[in-house]
């Protein structure tokens, strides 16, 4: 499996966007325009944006393009969809939830099993959520110290609207569907239209 190894900070510096939004709470001591001062084309901006949210999910581009062509097939606009079907996915529920640092470790975590959805055991990080769907920890992760540190660390964490959270179950339920009116970075997903339109 592909991993991305890429400096976080120096990533984020990149793409402009805080290292909050992948959960990441350090912050860069240098000058954060440093990009800023060469001239980007048209298609720059389009790649950095498409960039930025396959950076902030872990998404590669194979997958990341089977999303475009998914939202595409979808009512409605086709970048506000794309945003909603990343939203969707297991292991950014599990970060939304506060039960991951980051959406790296949501994958891991998700991966090795510790999530049910709807009582059934899921090890697919990129499994996606319908409304009305529960998800919960497995009764044997509850107990773990490993939960108990990461619930400590991301208590003040604020959790979306589209999901109910319930802290003393550990478990969470999609009230709704995710919008882009929803994520708390920002994002142009007309221009991944117009790039993969071209």
């Amino acid at each position: 499996m592909a991993v991305n190894r890429d400096p976080i900070l120096k990533r984020c510096r990149y793409l402009g966007i805080s290292p909050a939004v992948v959960g990441i709470a350090k912050s860069s001591n240098r000058n954060p325009n440093a990009n800023s001062r060469k001239k980007v084309s048209e298609y720059g901006v389009q790649l950095k944006e498409k960039q930025k949210l396959k950076f902030i999910y872990g998404v590669l581009e194979k997958p990341f393009h089977h999303y475009f062509e998914l939202a595409s097939k979808m009512e409605g606009q086709a970048g506000n969809n794309l945003i909603t079907v990343l939203e969707s996915r297991l292991d950014n529920i599990a970060f939304r939830m506060g039960m991951a640092l980051t959406r790296r470790e949501a994958r891991q975590l998700v991966t090795h099993g510790h999530f049910l959805v709807n009582g059934q055991r899921v090890d697919i990080p990129s499994y996606r959520v319908k409304a009305g769907d529960v998800i919960s920890l497995r009764d044997k992760s509850k107990s773990s110290a490993k939960f108990k540190d990461i619930l400590e660390q991301t208590g003040g964490r604020t959790t979306p609207l589209w999901l109910e959270v319930n802290k003393e179950q550990l478990s969470a339920k999609v009230v709704r569907m995710p919008s882009i009116e929803d994520v708390d970075y920002e994002v142009a997903p007309h221009l991944i239209v117009e790039l993969y339109s071209k």
